[in-house]
């Protein structure tokens, strides 16, 4: 029995969902569904599939308190307490991270929880049958989208990974898949996923009531990033192909919108609670429910700092998330994205920066604050910036700005000719490539981007240089001098790295 308590945690949840434990009573026990005998009808595989974006919503998966695993790891966000839960939290933002950090391993197992609840549908939704048979390839569609989407996280943080694409059933087999295979391997499966996602009728753009689903711009607009990924992070000879792949894909997605130009939907109703499900500019995001005390939104209450009332009607007694400096000072001064983005709380208790990007004041939220925001997790501007960002990288520097200038348009800033001869501009982004990095910061700040994006734009060691140059009093209590090349990816959680030494190896400096 003990060698069945200490297998993978993360693909041992492949046992929990749907199957009773082996061995651990003798009779089966009745309030569990044996796995081969789950789908029995259309309405299972529905279900199956619900709970397979119920996996994403976790915030130690996705959802929108999984911020400690991307913002905070950024020069974008930190932690003014690195006591609370015996300093775990800080350890991401400090640099100081611990392959025993529980918060880490929570994190790991919850984005394999999503990764198993596809499989699972995969596995079995050919055994029921469909009156049409386009709904199933819907659903397979959906199910590959959100594998393939969890594991671009997984590879982005830790390199190397577990890869498991059927429903396991057993201990020996969790045993035989604990192992990591290499990045370039996992790449492969995501770009076949996404394919095989985009082979099917899936809708241009969901409609407002499948708002939350998978949609052809979703798959298109991350298989063009995934493609952006591999060829600024990976070496191996097909950088040129992968570029042009992420061109095509994100131009894909690009035709596919719903609107001509990003200065047509304003900055703000992208964000605006009562505008979530018809603004065209979201493509894809996590849905949460206004007023609901089990699936309410509380992103808007936990950024809000004491004696302030502009995200919530519920009172906060603390300082809100923390907001580093660095980034405040980073908005140009007539960017009104700042205005809308972060705030000074001047309260005794925070005397700090808090985010405001995401509010509910309204009624239904209430003093309680059950919000109602989504958790957006793809948008045109962040597709619109990436292929500034790619035909940068191809030498189209024409395309790039024209690209770059309507995301700066829609903020009603100058584009970035007339920035050449602004001092200040030209000292922040002396570069093209900076003058996009600076746009996806602004543009995009809070939303888990920035982290991938320093990863993307700069080498381990280009960014071991970036990241020093920072100054400590603009970054917290963090200290930014932790930072080094072993920060790229995150330690594998030691409890599963002990199953196996050799096979589930750690990553250098930990």
């Amino acid at each position: 029995m003990k060698k069945n308590i200490i297998i993978s945690t993360a693909l041992a949840a492949m046992l929990l969902s749907f199957s009773s434990c082996e061995g651990f009573l003798t009779q089966e026990n009745p309030n569990k569904i044996a796995a081969e005998s789950y789908f029995q009808t259309e309405n299972d595989a529905e279900r199956a599939l619900n709970g397979v974006y119920l996996a994403l919503r976790s915030n130690n998966c996705l959802g929108e308190g999984s911020t400690m695993f991307t913002e905070e790891r950024s020069d974008n966000m930190g932690r003014l307490d690195n006591q609370s839960s015996s300093g775990e939290p800080f350890q991401f933002t400090d640099f100081s991270l611990l392959s025993s950090n529980t918060y880490l391993k929570n994190h790991w197992v919850a984005m394999f929880t999503a990764v198993t609840r596809s499989n699972f549908l995969l596995t079995y939704i050919d055994e029921v049958a469909f009156e049409d048979e386009a709904v199933r390839t819907r659903y397979k569609a959906e199910a590959k989208f959100v594998r393939a989407l969890v594991y671009f996280h997984l590879v982005r943080k830790w390199g190397d990974v577990p890869l498991v694409t059927t429903y396991l059933t057993t201990t020996e087999e969790i045993n035989a898949n604990t192992f990591r295979e290499k990045k370039e391997t996992v790449y492969a499966q995501i770009v076949q996923d996404l394919k095989d996602a985009l082979n099917s009728d899936l809708p241009d753009i969901q409609p407002e009531s499948g708002k939350g689903r998978a949609c052809k711009a979703a798959v298109s607009g991350l298989l063009g990033q995934v493609y952006l990924t591999m060829a600024t992070t990976l070496s191996d000879g097909n950088k040129d192909s992968y570029l042009q792949q992420a061109k095509s894909y994100l131009e894909m997605c690009y035709g596919m919108r719903k609107f001509g130009s990003l200065s047509e939907i304003p900055y703000e109703d992208v964000f605006d609670v009562s505008k979530k499900s018809t603004c065209p500019e979201i493509i894809f995001q996590i849905v949460y429910k206004q007023g609901d005390k089990d699936y309410y939104s509380s992103i808007a209450a936990n950024n809000q700092a004491k004696g302030e009332t502009i995200n919530s009607q519920k009172k906060s007694t603390g300082a809100g998330n923390y907001v580093n400096t660095d980034i405040v000072k980073e908005y140009e001064e007539t960017d009104f994205r700042k205005e809308w983005s972060v705030k000074y709380a001047d309260d005794a208790v925070a005397k700090s920066y808090f985010i405001t990007k995401f509010r509910d004041v309204s009624d239904a939220a209430g003093t309680l604050g059950y919000g109602g925001n989504d958790w957006i997790l793809m948008r045109y501007a962040d597709v619109v910036l990436m292929l500034a960002e790619v035909n940068m990288y191809l030498g189209d520097e024409t395309a790039a700005i024209g690209y770059l200038d309507e995301v700066r348009a829609r903020a009603g800033m100058p584009g970035y000719a007339a920035m050449q001869s602004n001092a200040a501009y030209k000292t922040l982004c002396p570069t093209l490539k900076l003058a996009i990095l600076h746009e996806r910061r602004v543009e995009l700040a809070f939303e888990n981007h920035r982290w991938f994006d320093l990863l993307r734009f700069f080498t381990a060691n280009e960014l071991v240089t970036y990241i020093h140059n920072k100054k400590q009093d603009d970054y917290g209590i963090s200290n930014i001098k932790n930072f080094g090349t072993k920060d790229i990816y995150y330690p594998i959680p030691f409890d599963e790295y002990k199953l196996n030494p050799e096979l589930m190896y750690q990553n250098p400096g930990y």
